[in-house]
C-alpha cells in the first residue's frame, strides 16, 4: 500500500487541492499535524478514518504509525501544512519509509507564503523593481541554517523575503534586514493565514516589531518584506514585457 504525503494548504480547508480532497475521502488512516491544522480540513474524511494527531509525536513513532498501516494492506495520508516542499520533514520521513520497503507519493498544497501573498494581494515580483523571491528561516531554537545562508547574505540580494519560522526573533530580524532593505522598506506579518482567526499587520522594518509585540503573535505567522509590498503606492509601476503593448513594435 501507500503512503501519500499531502499538503494540507494555509489552513483554509477549501484551499485544498482536488486529488487531496480525494485522498482524504479514500484513506483509511490519516495521520495530521493539529497544532497547525484547521479541524475542518479533516471533514474531508471518512467518517471510519482512523485519526492520528501527530503534534505531540517524534518522526520515529509517526514512521511506525505509516509502516503499521502498510502492513495492514492500508493506505495512509500523511498531511503537511501548506507545502511537503517546505518545511516538512519530508525527506526525513521518506527515508525512513524507504528503509522499510513502503512506497509513498506527494501531493503538492498552497504553500502558506502564497496565501499570506494573496490575503496582501500582493505580487512578489514586479517588473523592473524585484524579479527574485527568497523563502527562508532563521536559526533559534531550531536547526542549524548553513553557513552560506546567513541573513545578512540573504539580505544583500535585496528581493522579496519571506520567513518562516522566525515570529518570535522579529525585532532582531528587522534591525538586521534594516541594513540592506532601509528601515522604510514595506513589511507585513500574516498569521494564520486563509483561517477565520487569520490577522494582518502591515508596517516597515522600523515599526513591524512593534505592531507584532502588541499583538502577542508568537506562532504560526511568516514575516514579508520587500519594496514590492509597496508598489501599488507608487505613481507609476514598470510593464511587463509580456504584457506591453510596445513589445512588438518594429524598431
Amino acid at each position: 500500500m501507500t503512503v501519500h504525503f499531502v499538503g494540507s494548504g494555509p489552513g483554509a480547508a477549501d484551499l485544498l487541492t482536488l486529488r487531496a480532497a480525494g485522498l482524504l475521502r479514500q484513506a483509511p488512516v490519516v495521520l495530521y499535524a493539529g497544532t497547525y491544522l484547521d479541524e475542518e480540513i479533516l471533514a474531508h474524511c471518512a467518517e471510519d478514518a482512523e485519526l492520528v494527531d501527530t503534534q505531540h509525536l517524534d518522526l520515529d513513532r509517526i514512521t511506525e504509525h505509516l509502516v503499521d498501516a502498510h502492513r495492514r494492506g492500508l493506505d495512509a495520508v500523511r498531511l503537511c501544512s501548506g507545502d511537503p516542499s517546505l518545511y516538512s520533514a519530508l525527506t526525513e520521513q521518506t527515508r525512513r519509509l524507504d528503509a522499510a520497503g513502503v512506497p509513498w507519493d506527494v501531493t503538492p498544497g498552497v504553500p502558506a507564503y502564497a496565501a499570506a501573498a494573496a490575503t496582501l494581494g500582493a505580487e512578489l515580483t514586479v517588473p523592473e523593481l524585484v524579479q527574485t523571491v527568497v523563502l527562508t528561516r532563521t536559526q533559534a531554537r531550531s536547526t542549524a541554517m548553513p553557513d552560506t545562508e546567513a541573513l545578512a547574505r540573504v539580505a544583500g540580494l535585496r528581493a522579496s523575503l519571506v520567513l518562516h519560522l522566525a515570529i518570535t526573533r522579529v525585532r532582531a530580524l528587522a534591525e538586521e534586514l534594516s541594513t540592506e532593505y532601509g528601515t522604510d522598506c514595506p513589511a507585513a506579518v500574516v498569521a494564520f493565514a486563509s483561517r477565520p482567526e487569520e490577522l494582518v499587520l502591515r508596517g516597515t522594518l522600523a515599526d513591524i516589531a512593534d505592531r507584532v509585540e502588541r499583538a502577542g503573535l508568537k506562532h504560526t505567522a511568516v514575516i514579508l518584506v520587500g519594496r514590492a509590498l509597496g508598489v501599488r503606492e507608487q505613481s507609476e509601476v514598470a510593464c511587463s514585457h509580456l504584457y506591453d503593448p510596445a513589445r512588438d513594435r518594429p524598431v
